[in-house]
C-alpha cells in the first residue's frame, strides 16, 4: 500500500482520517495524496428543473469567497498534518523508507474525480458519514468504493489509537468479501491477530470460514474462526459487537453483497456497518 488517496472534507472525523492514513502510511512507507476538490457553480445549483437558472454576478461572486476561504482552511489543514507529523512534502515517483504527502487541487461539478483519482492508488481513506451531518458525505464514500476499483479504509469518527493489530474479517462467503480479503492482505501479513468471523445468518452461497483460513495460511497468515449467530440482532451490529468482543482495531468487510437500493430499503449490515462502526473498516465492492 504505497500510496493513498485522501479526499479532503471539513468535518469533525478529519483527524481521524488523517491519523488513519498517517498508520497505515508508517507500515508501507507510503505517499499520501491529500485531494481538495472544488466544486463548480454550476454543479451546486443543477435542479430537477428543465433548463436550470443561471447565477447572478452577487451568487458569483458570494460562492467564490466562500470557496476561497473553504480552500484556505484546507490547505492550512494539509501544512498542519505535514508538520504535525513531521512529513516531507514529495511528488516523487520512486519509492521511499519513509512516508511522504502532497498536494492536489482539482475543481469538478461532483464526486467524480475522486473515484477516477483513486484508481491510481492503493488505498482511499474517508470519514465515515454521522447522521444529521454534511460530511463526511456518504456520496464520497461511495465515490470511492464503486468508482475506484481500489479498496476504501473508513475511519471512525473518534481518532484510532490502533489500526491493524488486531484484524477482524467479516466473512460471508461473498465474491465482493474475497476480493476484499485480498485487497487487504498486506495489511493481514502484518497483523498480530486475525480472527475469521461469520455470524450465520449472512453467509450466502460460498467458501466456508474454514476455506478462509486455510487461504490465508498459504500466504503465512494464521487466523482464527468465530461462528455465531446474531440472534434478535441485525447482522450488521452482531458483526461490530463479535467484533468489538474480539478486540478489533480493524474490520474488513465486503461492501454492499446485496444492492445500495435493496439495502436502502430494507437495510443490511453494510449499511448498519457504515452508520454505526467505531472502528476503522477496510471495503471494496
Amino acid at each position: 500500500m504505497r500510496s493513498i488517496l485522501i479526499p479532503l472534507e471539513d468535518s469533525e472525523a478529519l483527524p481521524s482520517v488523517l491519523e488513519a492514513a498517517y498508520m497505515v502510511a508508517q507500515r508501507f512507507s507510503s505517499y499520501i495524496e491529500i485531494l481538495h476538490v472544488r466544486p463548480m457553480l454550476t454543479g451546486i445549483m443543477a435542479t430537477g428543473m428543465e433548463g436550470g437558472f443561471a447565477a447572478t454576478p452577487h451568487m458569483e461572486e458570494a460562492f467564490e469567497q466562500e470557496e476561497s476561504e473553504r480552500s484556505r482552511r484546507a490547505w492550512d489543514t494539509f501544512e498542519a498534518f505535514r508538520g504535525t507529523k513531521h512529513l516531507p512534502r514529495s511528488e516523487a515517483l520512486a519509492p521511499t523508507d519513509h512516508p511522504t504527502v502532497g498536494w492536489l487541487e482539482e475543481v469538478s461539478p461532483g464526486t467524480g474525480v475522486i473515484g477516477s483519482r483513486g484508481r491510481m492508488f492503493d488505498l482511499t481513506i474517508v470519514g465515515r458519514p454521522i447522521r444529521g451531518r454534511p460530511a463526511p458525505s456518504l456520496s464520497t464514500l461511495e465515490a470511492a468504493l464503486f468508482e475506484s476499483g481500489h479498496p476504501v479504509l473508513i475511519a471512525p469518527p473518534t481518532k484510532p489509537t490502533n489500526l491493524g493489530k488486531n484484524i477482524v474479517i467479516a466473512w460471508n462467503g461473498s465474491n465482493e468479501t474475497a476480493r476484499t480479503v485480498t485487497f487487504a492482505l498486506p495489511l493481514l501479513k502484518q497483523a498480530e491477530q486475525v480472527h475469521v468471523l461469520v455470524i450465520e445468518e449472512g453467509m450466502v452461497p460460498g467458501p466456508k470460514s474454514r476455506d478462509l483460513v486455510e487461504y490465508l495460511q498459504r500466504h503465512g497468515i494464521e487466523a482464527s474462526a468465530t461462528e455465531t449467530k446474531s440472534g434478535d440482532r441485525a447482522v450488521g451490529a452482531a458483526i461490530l459487537a463479535e467484533a468489538e468482543t474480539l478486540g478489533a482495531d480493524l474490520l474488513i468487510k465486503g461492501a454492499y453483497t446485496h444492492s445500495r437500493l435493496r439495502q436502502l430499503i430494507f437495510g443490511g449490515a453494510t449499511s448498519y456497518i457504515l452508520a454505526n462502526a467505531e472502528i476503522p473498516v477496510f471495503m471494496a465492492h
